[in-house]
């Protein structure tokens, strides 16, 4: 406060600084949009937006892996949310927000299969189908006693000496009792099924035998539905209401309006969407080949919008299903999003999420069909497809990093991911750091503030080698002074701050010249 002098004397007084610290802001959180498990997700996480650490929360919140054929085979729309979830946190992955979409057939949600075993109702949690059937199994019954079996796929659960009765002889709970040992819709224990009385009551004793469960529906297109996607990217939506996430996945989605919907929804949130090509597209010239994905379509009419906040990755890679050790065949994007987080924690933002250290873990390689030449990948490359491929002695690796508009000369700028997301991580930054601004005296004194605080961020950066140049005036330049700034902005309410940077690129094609001496005197 000012200094009211009074005596003789010395007066200290303290003033505050005008230089506001910048914090970068984070670069690797990830957004996932899909279908959960239809079971065990619970009710209230459908719809909003839940934030992770881990895949082990995943499983907990969402219900983790699941094998049905309405998820499965080549319904090219949707790959598996908890397969591209972990291959995220196992690729270096390590901050993640969920959306999880709720499956529904009609507009009605996708009913858990039930079985009446003869007073007792069991309900499945897992999806079944004809190659996932779910029996149950009463054996050895004895009063109000017996053992119970069920057994999905590869998985079996026994409880023996299950009791039907609440209370033992003293008047205690039993703990024996079949909602005890076997669980609740509302307290579930087995993974796999949970249990009710059919009637009021549980019958006074087991009736031995076995059933299966019916099958779930068989059309995946029965419960892939487009408005559910792009419910998710309307104003006001949770993930709207985020302050900040800077990448989008959306497993094995192809579908143009939804993939326009997203993109449109990046450019908005200064975010990134990491994309899939079509499952069925292969490497090779033919109906399907993968280079149409951008161009005029695929064989089912899927066309990739062109934005610069995106990118799109092919092939798919070969992983193992953890619930029955079978091969499955993955989109890449999850893997991929846990790359970009690698790389930025290792290297920085600014650094490719390419090249022999991006390898892929938990994959044996791409799909047969994804495999190609280094001519088959320059075409791809061209087209704005960023390749993932297998080299000897190095692994499954990620070798591309163009964005979408890569083949657009209007849009060379933005033509690799590094540049772009180093370009969004400066938006998001200053937006976030700039507040302070608003409603100071438009003059000279706010403008040396500005000016001070972007340039210490910057330097910072610099010192990083985030920048090309050699020097920080070559490497970046901040203007927020009068000639940015004109009387007519300042009548406005506006001032205006220009920051422009030299952008580091990655060094795509190495071009190595080797000449003879041809006999020159040696000195």
């Amino acid at each position: 406060m000012p200094i009211t002098p009074t005596y003789p004397g010395i007066y200290i007084e303290e003033l505050p600084s005008s230089a506001h610290t910048i914090a970068a802001a984070p670069t690797s959180i990830a957004v996932f949009v899909g279908y959960t498990h239809p079971f065990k997700t619970a009710p209230g996480n459908f719809g909003g937006a839940m934030e992770i650490f881990s895949f082990t929360e995943y499983e907990r919140e969402f219900g983790g892996f699941f094998t049905n054929a309405i998820y499965g085979g080549e319904s090219d729309e949707y790959g598996s949310m908890a397969h591209a979830v972990n291959q995220f946190f196992l690729n270096g992955g390590s901050d993640a927000w969920i959306v999880a979409l709720q499956s529904t057939v009609g507009g009605v949600a996708l009913a858990a299969p039930t079985l009446d075993m003869t007073g007792v109702t069991f309900t499945s949690r897992e999806p079944t189908d004809a190659a996932n059937e779910m029996i149950v199994t009463i054996a050895n019954a004895t009063a109000d006693l017996a053992d119970i079996t069920i057994a999905y796929g590869t998985r079996a659960e026994s409880y023996r000496k299950v009791s039907l009765t609440k209370l033992d002889a003293q008047g205690l709970a039993n703990p024996n009792f079949i909602e005890l040992r076997i669980g609740t819709a509302a307290q579930p224990v087995s993974g796999l099924v949970t249990v009710a009385p059919t009637g009021a009551n549980y019958p006074a004793s087991f009736t031995v035998g076995n059933a299966t469960f019916a099958h779930a529906p068989a059309d995946a297109s029965t419960i892939f539905n487009v408005a559910d996607f792009n419910a998710v990217f309307q104003d006001d939506t949770a993930l709207d209401k985020l302050s900040i996430f800077n990448l989008l996945v959306l497993p094995g989605v192809t579908n143009n309006g939804i993939l326009s919907e997203a993109l449109a929804f990046c450019e908005r949130k200064q975010a990134f969407l990491i994309m899939d090509c079509p499952q069925r597209d292969v490497a090779d010239r033919t109906t399907d080949w993968v280079g149409l994905f951008l161009d005029g379509g695929d064989s089912v009419g899927n066309v990739a919008p062109r934005s610069t906040n995106g990118a799109c990755y092919f092939p798919y890679i070969i992983s193992s299903d953890p619930l029955t050790g079978a091969t499955l065949e993955l989109p890449p994007s999850g893997s991929v999003a846990g790359i970009y987080a690698r790389t930025d924690t290792n290297r920085g933002v600014w650094k490719a999420p390419a090249g022999l250290e991006t390898t892929v873990n938990n994959t044996t390689g791409v799909v047969e069909t994804g495999r190609m030449t280094d001519l088959a990948q320059g075409v791809l490359n061209i087209k704005g497809i960023d390749c993932i491929r297998t080299f000897p002695g190095v692994g499954t690796v990620v070798f591309g990093a163009r964005t979408l508009v890569s083949s657009n000369t209007a849009f060379q700028q933005w033509k690799y991911i590094s540049v772009r997301r180093m370009a969004l991580f400066l938006e998001q930054t200053l937006y976030r750091n700039l507040g302070w601004v608003v409603f100071e005296p438009n003059d000279d004194p706010l403008w040396v503030a500005i000016r001070t605080s972007i340039e210490n961020f910057m330097l910072s950066l610099f010192n990083q080698h985030a920048f090309q140049g050699a020097k920080p005036s070559q490497a970046f330049q901040v203007k927020c002074d009068a000639t940015t700034t004109t009387q007519q902005d300042i009548d406005n309410g506006i001032v205006n701050i220009i920051v422009a940077f030299a952008p580091l690129k990655p060094a795509e094609f190495v071009i190595i010249k080797i000449a003879q001496l041809a006999g020159q005197a040696q000195s």
